[in-house]
């Protein structure tokens, strides 16, 4: 059975969420949780769906794409069990898993191209959390 990724975007994402779909069909289930459109929406409406796919467990992890990737890392975050992570490399990427035990990635569409976008991915959905000195510090980031 494969690993269930829950993905969401908003409009200015939904390209690239069609391409991540499509480049990582063999590797991961998808659950779309965000719009198959590219008239404005309110990324919002999409973001808390898939943290609470992720949060429940339903979901291992969670991809979302953006325009900035601000607006759904910052809507994301707003959930206890969320760790988001705006990456725009694949090293950051890798250390968001490794280091901060980030569960959910952003990904900034507008500002990266897509081959980019499939070595964030790569480096996030390939990661494990190290622990140790790190677990200690992923303790304290919740409120």
């Amino acid at each position: 059975m494969k690993p269930k990724i829950a993905i969401a975007n908003d409009h200015a994402g939904t390209e690239y969420k069609f391409k991540v779909m499509e480049t990582f069909k063999e590797d991961f289930d998808f659950v779309n949780f965000g719009t198959d459109e590219s008239d404005s929406v309110d990324y919002p409406d999409f973001v808390h769906p898939l943290a609470n796919s992720v949060e429940s467990g339903e979901s291992s992890l969670g991809i979302l794409i953006c325009g900035s990737g601000n607006g759904v890392c910052m809507t994301a975050n707003k959930h206890q069990d969320i760790r988001a992570a705006l990456c725009w490399d694949a090293e950051l990427g890798s250390l968001a898993r490794q280091h901060n035990n980030a569960n959910v990635v952003c990904i900034p569409a507008r500002f990266i191209d897509f081959e980019t976008t499939v070595d964030i991915l790569n480096a996030f959905l390939k990661g494990e959390f190290e622990g140790g000195r790190h677990q200690r510090r992923v303790d304290k980031i919740s409120c």
